[in-house]
């Protein structure tokens, strides 16, 4: 009997294993990564400072970076009313920065960001997130394996958990038509706030899907000195991060309860942004940045700094260099 009992564990551990091989297999080689942040997610290309570049990819691969993650805001480019066509030109910039992360081998995460509209209105822009999701699919089904899908960046506001899960699950199902083998990156809702994981229903028969959180904890920290906080970020400013015992241990307790959520469900986890704003002091900054994605690589998780050449940014776009204690914070 106990013999059974082991090779009964031994067979449900390795199907377990093999079904949820894809999503874990990508999510190890997604690595160490970058967010292309205040380009494509802007209300234009460029109206929030950033034109993306074919020598920003090249400059994240020479880095040491494995993959980028893709802040698209679709809504911007589709029609208000069905059938809520996407602009084909913007379609085709999207694809042009496909190719150029195929080009310089590296893995890439494109997301629905900065649906507005969706957030505080979900019943009223359900039908309109799915054609469009419906379209992306349609549009890069082709694409190698090495692009994953992200639902939709950080819900929030009145797109809580219960409406959340539900238009998530119908629209994976629309997105699974025509990319069947796709990786897809799904958060919970707050922001994708680890404290909702235990919200987030992802369906269970489908197991090539990787959950994300992100991490801006302390806020007074991160975010001192963020115009689009309000007046009470002023008040931030001057506050470091020592890297205390005190300190690394709330980061790792925060983990820890992600992680458990992880190995509840087996799901890979990815942490999809983390990041310290330029008001903060560098020496603070790089220890803060340092401490999270060594948390993040302790537990085996993928990491995408936001982000690469802006407020948060770990690149210098007017010098054309990174700036080095960021980027050792994150690849060494």
């Amino acid at each position: 009997m106990l013999l059974a009992a082991i090779i009964s564990f031994a067979c449900s551990s390795t199907h377990a294993q093999q079904k949820n091989s894809e999503a874990f297999d990508y999510a190890k080689r997604l690595g160490d990564g970058i967010n292309f942040g205040n380009a494509l997610e802007g209300p234009t290309e460029g109206s929030w400072g950033v034109v993306l570049k074919e020598e920003y990819f090249k400059a994240v691969k020479d880095a040491g970076f494995s993959h980028v993650r893709l802040p698209v805001r679709w809504s911007a480019h589709a029609l208000s009313a069905p059938p809520y066509t996407v602009d084909p030109k913007f379609m085709d910039r999207v694809e042009w920065a496909i190719s150029m992360a195929k080009k310089y081998n590296l893995l890439l995460v494109v997301n629905m960001h900065h649906y507005d509209e969706l957030e505080t209105a979900p019943d009223a822009n359900r039908e309109r997130f799915e054609a469009i999701w419906k379209q992306i699919a349609e549009r890069f089904s082709s694409a190698s394996e090495d692009v994953a899908f992200e639902l939709c960046n950080e819900p929030c506001k009145s797109l809580d958990a219960s409406k959340w899960n539900s238009i998530l699950a119908e629209t994976l199902h629309l997105v699974r038509v025509t990319n069947p083998k796709r990786t897809i990156v799904i958060g919970p809702a707050q922001w994708n706030n680890i404290d909702e994981l235990s919200e987030l229903t992802l369906p269970e028969s489908d197991r090539n899907l990787i959950a994300t959180i992100h991490f801006y904890e302390p806020r007074q920290f991160t975010h001192q000195g963020a115009e689009w906080i309000g007046k009470e970020s002023y008040a931030w400013l001057g506050t470091h991060w020592n890297g205390s015992p005190a300190e690394v241990q709330t980061i790792s307790s925060r983990f820890d309860k992600a992680a458990d959520w992880a190995k509840q469900h087996d799901r890979p986890m990815y942490l999809g942004e983390f990041g310290a704003y330029e008001k903060a002091d560098m020496e603070s900054r790089e220890r803060w940045t340092r401490t999270v994605r060594q948390q993040a690589m302790q537990r085996g998780w993928p990491t995408a700094y936001w982000e690469f050449c802006s407020g948060f940014g770990a690149y210098d776009p007017k010098k054309n260099k990174w700036r080095q204690p960021l980027l050792n914070a994150l690849t060494h």
